[in-house]
């Protein structure tokens, strides 16, 4: 189970998060190198001014520090010493604001990012670019571009890392537990019910599973049935919730004969055995990035007709219906309730998200002969040899870089722009969120998910049900065009960028080009919208630089209030958008 952990590999995982850190925390501005014109190399030193790391680098656009891993050395006085991400971030923790609370957790989340890093290097990115979906899934090796500690997962041990790790790539089959209905809310789309959802997604098992109450001596029919991560059990709930299980409130009914593997998001899971059938997204108290990645059984409730409405606000829009938008529907969810600790909590407590779950529709059935999947994602992946997932394909694409290129902005940044102009709506569009539909090496279209935690509506007056309000957001006019210049340009497609220009695929000017002609090919389509474009103006000569990272180095346990997440925004100094002037 440690055959990962040796000290080649645990030198290269050093070396390659090193990098990361000093590249990202140089965007943020948390640190600011000098240039030694006697060594060739850029210096940044130690708080205490002791130790000096030195690296080569070019720093493209939007401040993207472009760093070669193989020169970064690190000295004090005459000696080399070694590279190590803990020791890097201890000697720094005042520049990086790391308080004496909060870097000994810090340091832990980077040690198992690390150990991650180590078990992950070594799949050849030609080989992953055109392989299955989930194959793609478990094998790439970013998930968050912009965090350095972006694999935590604290309250995994070893073996939980080999059973539910995405990269482990394990077979998993959920638990299920029969959840009193007095405690419990189920909500479904229009279009289905409690009774058709479990059948379709169960079959034969929940017969047996209302067999298995009956035997109890239960009425059935006072149940329903819930399935839960089984690091959830046999960790939290069978210990925390025991009251729940002594008094027959929750009832534990084994695990069901589906396979499924975790995502890159590591809650959620994909069926194998079934393909067709839902994901499920389930609750898990493990701290990873800067959350508990709980899930709330009141937010649970409106999720079905959050993902109700923006279905129809997507099949009614001219626009996304040519771009080829979809979005996997949140079908139906469920949570269980336990009073005793939401009346000791407050409604943001991890304790009132320890049992909840969510269904959400599987690409699979959508697909058209030919097309494949793939998550966004793994667009950044870039193997051990610096070999890119992306050029792979626009290598067996057929066409330019360019075209690939504009063909994939067409599908991801237009719907995204239009979403924005037409309706204030805003999604979370980074990699993870998003599914690829390839022809060959061509994206066809894309697919939008994890809807209903993460959309917004940006506007006081436009009109929402009563059902979906809960989506509705004030937030500042200054602040409303970030959701494209921070999720979509500074987020993503500076990574893309600088992947494609360092490979030599396509160089940085022409990227950012191309970005501009798709964006202006949109804005000429929808004329009536020009006073929108005028408002938030997309080529504006610079937008506000947005930092997550200092997020996490500020609070790794919350990161965000989420009663007022924009108010938790650190924002320091801007970018130059790389669009003015196109």
């Amino acid at each position: 189970m440690i055959a990962h952990l040796t000290p080649e590999r645990w030198v290269a995982a050093n070396r390659h998060l090193l990098r990361k850190a000093l590249a990202e925390f140089f965007h943020e501005r948390l640190l600011t190198p000098t240039f030694s014109s006697s060594l060739q190399r850029y210096v940044v030193r130690s708080d205490d001014g002791t130790v000096e790391y030195r690296f080569a680098a070019e720093v493209l656009t939007l401040d993207h520090w472009q760093i070669d891993a193989g020169s970064i050395t690190r000295h004090r006085g005459d000696e080399e010493l070694p590279l190590d991400v803990l020791d890097f971030c201890t000697e720094l923790r005042s520049s990086l604001g790391l308080s004496p609370e909060i870097l000994p957790v810090y340091l832990e989340e980077l040690s198992s990012t690390l150990a991650g890093i180590a078990y992950k290097l070594g799949k050849p990115a030609a080989d992953l670019a055109f392989a299955d979906f989930q194959a793609i899934e478990t094998g790439m090796t970013e998930g968050h571009p912009c965090f350095v500690a972006n694999n935590g997962r604290l309250g995994f041990g070893i073996r939980e890392y080999h059973d539910y790790a995405p990269e482990a790539a394990r077979p998993v089959r959920l638990v299920w537990l029969a959840a009193h209905r007095d405690h419990t809310t189920f909500t479904c789309s229009a279009d289905t019910s409690y009774e058709a959802h479990m059948r379709d997604e169960l079959g034969e098992f929940a017969d047996t599973c209302r067999a298995a109450l009956a035997g109890r001596g239960l009425d059935p029919d006072d149940y329903l049935f819930i399935p839960v991560h089984p690091w959830q059990w046999w960790n939290k709930l069978s210990v925390t919730f025991a009251a729940e299980v002594a008094r027959q409130r929750l009832v534990y009914l084994g695990e069901g004969p589906d396979e499924y593997l975790a995502q890159q998001s590591i809650r959620t899971f994909f069926n194998t055995s079934r393909p067709d059938r839902h994901y499920v997204k389930t609750a898990l108290s493990v701290l990873n990035m800067g959350f508990m990645r709980g899930l709330s059984a009141a937010y649970m409730e409106a999720t079905p007709a959050i993902n109700d409405w923006l279905a129809g606000v997507v099949e009614n829009d001219e626009v996304l219906k040519s771009a080829g938008l979809t979005i996997l529907r949140e079908r139906a969810a469920i949570g269980y309730r336990n009073r005793q600790f939401e009346a000791a909590t407050d409604r943001y407590s991890p304790y009132r998200k320890m049992l909840a779950a969510l269904w959400r529709e599987s690409p699979v059935p959508s697909l058209e002969p030919g097309q494949r999947l793939a998550t966004m994602a793994s667009l950044l992946h870039v193997d051990h040899a610096g070999r890119s997932l992306a050029a792979a394909l626009i290598a067996g694409s057929g066409l330019t870089p360019a075209e690939w290129l504009r063909r994939y902005l067409d599908a991801y940044l237009v719907p995204l722009l239009h979403s924005f102009y037409a309706y204030d709506l805003a999604f979370m569009p980074h990699g993870e969120n998003v599914i690829l539909v390839l022809d060959g090496g061509v994206v066809e279209r894309v697919i939008f998910k994890d809807i209903a935690e993460e959309i917004v509506v940006m506007s006081t007056s436009a009109e929402l049900p009563s059902t979906v309000e809960r989506i509705r957001a004030d937030v500042p006019e200054d602040m409303k065009l970030l959701s494209i210049f921070t999720d979509v340009f500074d987020c993503f497609l500076r990574y893309l960028s600088a992947i494609l220009h360092t490979e030599g695929v396509l160089d940085e000017s022409s990227f950012w080009r191309t970005v501009a002609a798709s964006a202006r090919a949109y804005q000429d389509r929808v004329p009536h919208l020009a006073q929108r474009f005028e408002r938030y103006d997309l080529f504006a000569p610079e937008f506000a630089l947005s930092c997550l990272n200092r997020l996490q180095l500020r609070d790794n346990r919350q990161m965000v209030d989420l009663a007022d997440p924009s108010a938790a925004l650190q924002l320091v100094g801007t970018l130059r958008n790389p669009l003015h002037g196109s």
